[in-house]
């Protein structure tokens, strides 16, 4: 924390903005006029998920402040309005405000997220060489295939509207285009399109086309993902990947229950895909008795069709030309949904519903017509209707950069579980009771989730940001939480340490100085001897991570390496394995932690629950296996 009394508090100048926390955040000391790194950081943030710049702040939070704000704000209008240096304004008047500070004005910038059609926002005349994003460590410069994606997204044409060139109808799996023609006639037998023959059908569903322009004719990428043979697809769209993970095993040597994958066993197109899948994710589900207009016992609970508007979200939204494909995975608690590509609306948009902007119109077409897909942009809507409805907690969407990827969790446990209920009278004792709803809200999610954040806490509340900023910031003031990071990477956890079970202290910051471990969490037994390896054994593990924290990007091999190092003959749980390493515990977790278990280099101290909350990992130990100590 900033101990000068120079020292500006970005919260409570966004909360004072009414902006809120979910903006990210920018400072710039701009002493000789408008920074020329402002404009790449314009870029980022209209690339990625919005902003704010803050004028008159130095790198280190102090106030330099700004002398002129008035010739400093024409300064910007002139700029931003040149596109000869910014392709495009996403400003308003309302987008620029003078905050006063006691040490000198303060010039405030917030930079919303660019539309589609408007990104990339880039500076200069050139987009390949002049679009930026941004991601936890700042902006970086985007390479050519990412600022290419984000042209074909801006593109009126769908993506999936493409004619694919030398393609024909023996690339289809006539099969599944029958069996879609018998879906679609059930679920509206008197449609007119029903009339036409298989070309002439598929033409209807804009899987062949015929394009005006030049007046070339032929498959589409959306015929070709929906109805074609594996070999084809393959051919056509060489990224394409589908993949369904059944994981209910407590045993951790089981890697999965069952799988669907692009093994040749089947014609792996994407109506072949959806019709194996949505019967594994429902098959389990417990059925109200319903009866239909006709009398006849529905099909389908809310929560299916919930299910099912997750999945054939994924399906539609996904850009095909990304990296790592449709994961879905099902677990004892929780469904995970996850497409290449990223959100073509923002997280306010998608929150609100009722929009929708979809990157395969004609694949959405076809689902609508066979009655799994709407247009309406009620798709989340449904989701959380179907989840209100067990009182599950509501599902999770996030944003990944670096791939690009998009990923949906549904939760199947309780808004208030029980049990954490309880984990956190344990820990707050008689003070937990002075809580408020919110307040008990943001804590439970902070036990189950691992942190809590402002995006979370919109999607399971109905506060404004800044509501939910001051809320946040109230509980870090109690000693509640304790707050890592700012602006929209602003995580809050609950304390690693506490001195009695009423008030929590000591605070998890990762910084140059100390790591606080978790090394007296509720979870572990009073005299467990591995609170004693971890506190022997604290600098060490230090050392040990420091290659990590210290590059923002390290190789796949090295990371797991370093992982397997920290867990020697230490049991260390998800948390205190991303803190070490100053990375993100959702991303440790998909992209190392579980394929180090399924491989059998980690194993669980909990194998038998798989998913509980304080979970903890340690490297197996193998003799003719030899680390070599990290230098």
């Amino acid at each position: 924390m900033l101990q000068s009394k120079n020292a500006i508090n970005p919260v409570d100048i966004l909360a004072s903005l009414s902006w809120g926390e979910s903006e990210d955040l920018e400072f710039k000391s701009a002493k000789g006029g408008i920074p020329s790194d402002l404009w790449e950081t314009y870029s980022a943030m209209a690339n990625t998920q919005g902003g704010v710049i803050l004028l008159g702040v130095q790198n280190n939070g102090l106030v330099s402040g700004i002398s002129d704000p008035e010739k400093l704000k024409k300064q910007f209008w002139d700029i931003v309005n040149n596109r000869q240096k910014v392709s495009i304004n996403l400003l308003q008047n309302g987008d620029i405000q003078v905050v006063a500070h006691p040490n000198g004005n303060l010039f405030a910038i917030r930079i919303r997220r660019a539309s589609r059609r408007e990104r990339p926002v880039y500076i200069g005349q050139n987009p390949l060489t002049g679009t930026y994003r941004r991601n936890s460590e700042g902006d970086y410069h985007c390479t050519e295939q990412e600022v290419r994606r984000m042209l074909a997204d801006s593109a009126e044409d769908p993506a999936d509207s493409h004619i694919l060139e030398g393609f024909t109808l023996n690339d289809l799996d006539l099969s599944s285009f029958h069996q879609y023609r018998n879906r679609f006639a059930s679920h509206n037998p008197s449609h007119p399109w029903l009339a036409e023959d298989d070309i002439g059908l598929l033409k209807k569903l804009n899987g062949w086309r015929s394009c005006r322009k030049d007046g070339n004719e032929g498959l589409t990428i959306a015929g070709l993902l929906m109805f074609g043979r594996d070999e084809t697809i393959r051919e056509g769209i060489p990224q394409y990947l589908v993949d369904f993970r059944e994981r209910l095993a407590l045993d951790p040597n089981v890697r999965w229950t069952d799988r669907i994958t692009q093994d040749g066993t089947w014609q792996g197109n994407l109506y072949q895909f959806y019709h194996r899948v949505i019967q594994r994710l429902g098959s389990d589900l417990k059925l109200p008795f319903e009866l239909d207009q006709l009398m006849v016992r529905k099909g389908e609970s809310v929560v299916h069709i919930a299910i099912r508007e997750a999945l054939v979200n994924t399906l539609i939204h996904a850009d095909y030309q990304g990296q790592g494909g449709i994961i879905i995975e099902k677990y004892p608690d929780r469904f995970e949904f996850s497409n290449p590509g990223s959100l073509l609306i923002s997280f306010d948009q998608i929150l609100r519903g009722g929009v929708s902007e979809c990157r395969n119109k004609s694949l959405q077409q076809m689902f609508t017509f066979m009655g799994a897909a709407e247009r309406a942009g009620s798709g989340i809507d449904k989701m959380r209707s179907g989840w209100n409805s067990q009182h599950w907690r509501l599902p999770i969407v996030r944003e990944q950069t670096l791939p690009d990827r998009v990923m949906w969790t549904l939760p199947m446990i309780s808004i208030i579980p029980e049990e954490s209920l309880d984990r956190l009278k344990l820990r707050f004792g008689a003070k937990f009771s002075r809580f408020n709803k919110q307040e008990v809200q943001a804590l439970v999610t902070a036990d189950i989730e691992d942190y809590v954040d402002n995006a979370r806490m919109r999607q399971i509340t109905d506060l404004h940001a800044a509501d939910i900023t001051r809320l946040l910031q109230s509980l870090v003031a109690q000693g509640a939480l304790c707050q890592d990071g700012h602006g929209r990477w602003t995580q809050y956890t609950l304390p690693s340490k506490i001195d009695s079970p009423h008030l929590a202290l000591d605070s998890p910051h990762l910084d140059s100085q100390s790591l606080h471990l978790a090394t007296d969490s509720l979870h572990l037994d009073q005299n467990d001897e591995n609170r004693e390896k971890l506190e022997l054994n604290q600098r060490k593990l230090e050392e040990i991570a420091a290659p990590a924290r210290k590059s923002g990007a390290l190789s796949r091999s090295k990371m797991k390496e370093i992982i397997l190092l920290l867990c020697k003959d230490i049991w260390l749980t998800r948390l205190e394995i991303s803190r070490l390493l100053n990375r993100n515990p959702d991303g440790i977790r998909d992209r190392f932690l579980t394929s180090l278990v399924d491989s059998g280099e980690l194993e669980l101290r909990y194998p038998d629950k798989p998913n509980r909350a304080d979970q903890a990992y340690r490297t197996v130990q193998k003799e003719e296996k030899i680390y070599e100590y990290l230098k």
